[in-house]
Order: C-alpha cells, then structure tokens, then sequence
C-alpha cells in the first residue's frame, strides 16, 4: 500500500519512539510530517500550519489510563478546527475509550503496535476525508455569497406577461415545499433559471445546488457519476468518489435534460427515488440521500410515455409539480423589458454608456420570431454592447433574420388584432385537418400555446 505523496500530518504523542517510527514511515507517503511530544503545543502548531490529519495519543504521562487528556485534546483541536480530522493512536485495550473518542469527534482509531499497511490505509482514508469536508464547505460558502447576490425574487428570471406571473405565482407556491418538480420547456427559455429560484426561496436556500446535464453523461458513467463509485469499482476508479447525489444530500438536486435518458437509465433514477438512497458502483452498502429533486426537459414525456419511451411510474414521481415556460414568441409583451435589462448588464460589463433601446430597435425585436427564446435575445443584446461604435443602438446592430411565414392569401373583414388571429388560426387548422402538431408548429407555436387560443376564441 503506498499513498500519494500529499497531506499534510501532525502527531502528538509522549512517547519519542513512537513519534520516530511515525516519521520515518510517513515522510514516504506525505507531503509534511510534523511529531510533538508536548500537547500544549497543539494551538501553536495548529496556528502555524493547517493539517489535513492529526494523529492524537490517548493517554500522556498525567493521565496514563483514562485517557480523559486525550478527550480533552480532541475537543480542543475541534474547537480550533471544526472540520478537523483526528485519528487517535491507542492500545489495543483501551478499543472502548476509542470508539468513545469517535462519538466525541474523532475519526478513527490506530491500535499500537500497528501494521504499516494498514495505518498507510487509515491515514490515505483520513486525507480523502478532508479534503471532501473542505470541498463542502468551500461549496457551501459560495452557495451564501451567491444567495446574498442573488437579492432580487427571480433575478435574470423577469417578465411582466401574464403567462409569467402565473409561473412565478407556482414558484411562490411551491418553492417552500420539498415536492418534486418538473419544467417543460423549449431550449432558451429558462428552465434552470426556474430552478434555481425554487433553490433560492426553499428552506434549502444554504444547502448546495447540484446542476447535472444528464444529456452529456454517457450512459456507461451514468451510474458512476449519479450514485458515486468505490476505489477499484473499474479501471480508472482510483479512489473512492461521492455521486451527484450524495453531494446534493440536504439540498437540491436539478436533473436537466431529464427526457434524454434511456429506459434502463430511467429504471435505475426510479430504484433511487424510490428507496431515497444509493449504492456506489463497486459497493453493497447503501447511503441514505435527502434531496429536493427538480428536473427539466424540452421533451414532450407524457406523450412519449403513451408511446412506451418514456416510464409512467418515474413521470409520476418527479411530476408532482409541473411548471410549463413559455416560449419568447408568446410573451412578446415581455421583449423590451428583457432587452433592457440585458442591455444594463452588458454595459456595465464592457464598461459603455449605452442609451436605452430606440422605438424603431424594439421593433425590430418584435418582428422576430425568437426561435433560441430569451437566450438568443440575451447573446443578440451582448453582441450588440460589444459592436456599439456609439451611445445608441440601431436597428442594424442586431443581425437576426427578419424572414417570417407569411399567411398571404388570407383576407380579413376586420384589423382588430384578436379577430386576425382566430381567423388565421382556423385557417392553419383546416389546411392540417385538425392535426394541433402541425398547426401549431406552422404558426410558430407550442401545442400548449394553441391549445390555449382555442380556448380563447372557443375553437
């Protein structure tokens, strides 16, 4: 057994011997080894230098049997360093003091006399573990100072339209629940943005927020990457290593692209739900996961569900809330507001002074069909920063196609707006006998978008 050579080690012990035989196997294998006899020394050294394991003697000269100095040790090197890990170096007789020292704090234990193999194997373990306690903390840390940023309700997430109050009104409603989530939606309109707002006003708001693009995971490293793996489970496995869903435990896990998944990768994601626990590839043992699910696909799933593609029993289980984003194309009244404030940030971000967007650039955007919804309105309005020559966009600054279908052999008795459209879309439906796919994708809708106009003019 050998070890990388990193870590950072201190042992306290009273015995030099000891301490020798430490130092001379260690300074092999770390990439620092400090050994002290004294203990009052552990707030000095522990100023001086950050350690990733402190092996601690149980027993020093005043108290050579209870190993009450040991606790005592323990409690205030935890108290310097909450994330500390401490491995206590005890006699084989003294097993029970140990695993007490373990519910006080520690780590684990090391039995004098030991094998070398096996402290190498305790000691590689302990320096795994704390970097994994640095991680999560790091991360928890960036989670707060995000949050504190974040101050606005649904910060880039904006819009006045009344499709929009409605989906913010669901998220209001549902965000301080732990109910699982799913939000539909085409490419670019906004689902993590969704997302992460449910994170941010849940009583999860400090925990972490884990993003997985299940469309990128290669279906072989499916299991590795969502439910972790252990050192050997394959070629490359050379450590043990947390999934996705470990990292996410006390927070929220968001599974995009959820649509994407094979059905024996769906069978898989439904085992775990269900049981709210995984097993490592490579392992038997199972870890126990607390997690607020929310998922996210531009895939119609209950239709692929009634086609067999798709399982009803994983639909139903992370369906309890369904959030439907509307296309940019049907939240036209929402453009300019979005633009500006686009607008707002890529001045500032390539430090222009750039005039509020001129009636004839509004619309232009209205003109426009936003097939790449509002992240295509979003790298149109950066792109534009970028090129500005002046203190005012044109028209011209935004290079979009302006060709749009045109219904041109429909007449119209009346120019009221809300008339135009039925008649147009009665037109469009009969020219498809009645077929909602086809109409709706000729108009430029979603299905859920025309469904909602044939309710509206009672079609």
């Amino acid at each position: 057994m050998t070890i990388q050579k990193s870590g950072k080690i201190l042992a306290i012990d009273d015995n030099e011997d000891i301490l020798f035989s430490l130092k001379l196997l260690l300074k092999q294998h770390v990439e620092l080894i400090h050994t002290e006899s004294d203990p009052e020394m552990i707030p000095k050294l522990m100023k001086q230098e950050e350690y990733d394991v402190i092996l601690l003697d149980m027993n020093f000269t005043k108290d050579a049997i209870s190993g009450q100095e040991g606790y005592h040790w323990l409690n205030k090197i935890l108290e310097i360093d909450a994330r500390a890990v401490v491995l206590f170096i005890t006699a084989y007789g003294d097993i029970e003091k140990s695993v007490k020292a373990i519910k006080a704090g520690a780590t684990d234990f090391i039995l004098k006399p030991w094998q070398n193999e096996k402290l190498l194997a305790t000691i590689s373990s302990a320096i795994t573990l704390r970097k994994s306690k640095e991680e999560v903390s790091e991360l928890k840390t960036k989670q707060k100072e995000l949050n504190a940023v974040l101050d606005q309700p649904f910060n880039d997430f904006i819009g006045t339209s009344p499709e929009m109050q409605q989906v913010f009104q669901t998220i209001s409603k549902v965000s301080k629940t732990d109910a699982n989530v799913l939000i539909l939606g085409e490419n670019g309109t906004g689902k993590e943005l969704v997302a992460r707002a449910l994170h941010r006003n849940s009583s999860r708001k400090d925990e972490v927020f884990v993003s997985v693009d299940l469309g990128s995971i290669n279906e072989n490293l499916f299991e590795s990457e969502l439910f972790g793996h252990v050192k050997g489970a394959f070629t490359d496995a050379r450590t043990d290593r947390p999934g996705r869903f470990e990292i996410a435990s006390g927070g929220t896990l968001f599974l995009d692209e959820i649509g994407n998944l094979s059905l024996p990768m769906q069978a898989k994601l439904l085992t775990v739900l269900e049981r709210r626990e995984v097993i490592r590839v490579g392992s038997n043992k199972p870890i126990p996961i607390d997690i607020r699910l929310i998922c996210a696909t531009n895939m119609p799933l209950k239709q692929m569900a009634s086609e067999e593609k798709y399982r009803q029993d994983l639909l139903y289980r992370i369906n309890t809330v369904e959030i439907d984003l509307p296309p940019l194309r049907d939240r036209y009244e929402d453009i300019p507001l979005l633009a500006d404030h686009f607008l707002k940030i890529y001045s500032k971000k390539y430090k222009k002074r750039i005039n509020p967007l001129s009636k004839a650039c509004i619309n232009k955007l209205y003109d426009y069909g936003w097939p790449g919804n509002v992240r295509e309105l979003q790298h149109q309005m950066e792109r534009a920063v970028i090129m500005a020559d002046d203190k005012s966009l044109e028209p011209g600054d935004f290079q979009i196609s302006m060709e749009r279908s045109h219904q041109d052999d429909v007449e119209f008795d009346s120019y009221n707006l809300e008339e135009v459209e039925k008649n147009i879309i009665q037109k469009v439906l009969k020219t498809n006998k009645g077929n909602i796919s086809k109409a709706a994708g000729e108009l430029g809708l979603t299905r859920t978008s025309l469904y909602r106009r044939l309710e509206k003019y009672g079609l």
